[in-house]
């Protein structure tokens, strides 16, 4: 896939991973969220220079008790928990990161639709001065926002903040 959809890849991998660990369904919050829940379970960094190179990071909570997360993370984290050991997680990652970066674009993009935690949500942008619903990812993974207005805007990157109610 030459890197074009590599952020939408991961996550999909990561989630995939945490699920053969643990009897749960993972979402999507773009770009680079894996949410349990509404809560955080994962990130995920990505530096490429496509074609060339890219590097790839992930951090996943894997056995970590509600208490023992610092006071200021105790809401939005979540950890996998129920004995998982960091080791099982890596290896289920390696496995599912072989098959989703190499995916077709079409694979990658329906997987990322069908675990899309925003899709249909109010979102804001650009330090809250924009806002809009979310309406999925276009072709190149960038996240369709449909404005008040109705014009759809295509987001390549920054914070998009849910709004809850």
């Amino acid at each position: 896939m030459a890197h074009l959809l590599l952020p939408l890849a991961v996550p999909v991998a990561v989630c995939e991973a945490c699920e053969s660990m643990a009897p749960i369904e993972c979402r999507i919050k773009w770009p680079n969220d894996i949410w349990l829940g509404e809560r955080k379970l994962s990130g995920v960094l990505i530096e490429a220079r496509p074609p060339d190179w890219a590097v790839i990071g992930v951090g996943v909570n894997v056995s970590i008790g509600e208490d023992e997360f610092p006071g200021d993370l105790r809401w939005p984290a979540v950890s996998l928990g129920g004995g998982v050991e960091v080791g099982e997680v890596r290896e289920a990652l390696n496995e599912a990161l072989g098959r989703w970066v190499e995916a077709p674009a079409k694979d990658v993009l329906a997987a990322f639709g069908a675990r899309d935690a925003l899709e249909g949500r109010e979102v804001s942008w650009d330090e809250g001065a924009r806002s809009g619903v979310a309406a999925g990812v276009d072709e190149r993974g960038n996240l369709l926002v449909r404005e008040d207005g109705g014009d759809v805007v295509s987001l390549g990157s920054g914070e998009v903040s849910l709004r809850l109610e």
